[in-house]
């Protein structure tokens, strides 16, 4: 052997390192290859399905590229909605008439495909969202293709397709002021509507985490709750107005009672109070009925009970009444709203079992004050149709009532 040789051990394999070398990505032919079989089966969805779930494409490593050939009709360019290169085929759910008979197919295709397919959801999600946040680049008509396909995804209750996959990517300031969004949300509501409860509908939002922030979809020169109320009471859907109205009033009706409560517990000057109350009253145009109960039981609320003391709850309630007189006496100012305020005294009484028996002694201190008019106890007593209690109330009342009546007799 010659001395330059390295030497070797006869019949050892040298091995060399093995390395992941990856397939290169070819998402134009998996894409080519989707559209042949829509091709190939002139759009028959029942047909594509079966050609689909028996193929051997690689739907794991370009699960985003089939959605695109099935909600446009081929490959979109990266990032946007608009086309790319290579054979796209006349079936997608951009193609067809956009309404629901039209669209309910692409919605059970695409169910078959995810339960033969479950890994694909991620996709569907994916495909989604990009689209939802590049709606201004669909034309109207396209939109509302989009629109009906989402609301009938629910219906179907489809795979893959969470609330807020369809609602975050929407609250996108460009698409707002748009008012793309606006016009999107009302297609959607109005179709699922067509299969679905109210309740349904507020379900989802409750899921998509939009129930409270409804308002947000609406562009900024349209952002109240009056637009609100005009906008889907004219697109037929006068029960989401209602119920919109109602949630900002309980909301105003809140920070109300908030702002009370703070200022009572800490038994701020009356006139500050209020003033208080006057202001949330007028910015919210609460009604006098709501507030009246809203103020008692504020009043009430701040009242530390016992659970033992009996007397000492009696003395705790009365104290309470007379501090706070003045601020019921304001707004109690016509005898619907005094007898409203029985009415709400009767009821908290009836459901606290430690107020029982104390009704007859709020009632004669709030007459003391000058809260309570003598025709409105009387009118209580006689024809008060809150039967919460009543009978037990009215006879613990009948003494005070039998003052009432011989005084009235002797004037």
């Amino acid at each position: 052997m010659s001395s330059k040789e390295k030497p070797t051990l006869g019949g050892t394999r040298i091995k060399t390192r093995k390395r992941n070398i990856a397939a290169p990505l070819d998402p134009a032919a998996f894409a080519d290859a989707v559209v042949q079989i829509y091709l190939d089966n002139a759009g028959d969805l029942e047909l594509v399905a079966k050609y689909i779930e028996s193929s051997e494409l690689n739907f794991s490593r370009y699960g985003d590229t089939f959605f695109e050939v099935a909600f446009t009709g081929g490959r979109t360019q990266p990032g946007t909605t608009k086309p790319d290169e290579g054979e796209r085929h006349p079936y997608s759910l951009i193609d067809c008439e956009p309404k629901r008979e039209a669209i309910l197919p692409s919605v059970i295709y695409i169910q078959k495909i995810l339960r033969r397919r479950p890994f694909l959801i991620k996709n569907l999600e994916n495909v989604m969202r990009r689209f939802l946040q590049s709606l201004e680049l669909f034309e109207e008509n396209e939109r509302k293709k989009l629109a009906i396909f989402t609301a009938l995804a629910f219906s179907q209750k489809l795979s893959g397709l969470p609330p807020e996959t369809v609602f975050q990517p929407l609250l996108k300031d460009n698409l707002i002021g748009k008012g793309i969004v606006l016009s999107f949300i009302t297609d959607f509501f109005k179709e699922y509507l067509v299969d679905n409860s109210f309740d349904d509908l507020i379900a989802i939002l409750k899921r998509g985490k939009v129930e409270d922030n409804l308002l947000d979809f609406f562009p900024s020169s349209k952002k109240s709750p009056e637009a609100f109320s005009e906008h889907f009471t004219n697109a037929g859907m006068l029960q989401l107005a209602e119920y919109y109205e109602k949630k900002v009033f309980e909301v105003k009706l809140k920070e109300m009672k908030t702002a009370l409560t703070t200022q009572i517990s800490e038994e701020a000057d009356i006139a500050e109070v209020i003033e208080t109350a006057k202001h949330h009253m007028k910015e919210a145009k609460l009604p006098d009925i709501e507030v009246v109960r809203l103020l008692w039981d504020v009043i009430m609320d701040a009242v530390q009970w016992s659970s033992k003391n009996q007397q000492q709850n009696a003395n705790s309630a009365i104290r309470q009444v007379k501090m706070w007189a003045e601020l019921l006496n304001t707004f109690c100012t016509t005898g619907k709203l005094e007898l409203e305020l029985m009415y709400t005294i009767q009821v908290q009484c009836y459901d606290d079992a430690k107020l029982m028996k104390l009704f007859p002694e709020i009632v004669k201190s709030l007459y003391d004050l000058d809260v309570l008019a003598e025709d409105t106890i009387l009118y209580w007593f006689r024809k008060g149709t809150n039967l919460k209690g009543r009978q037990t109330f009215v006879k613990s009342l009948e003494p005070f009532v039998k003052w009432l009546e011989e005084a009235e007799e002797e004037e």
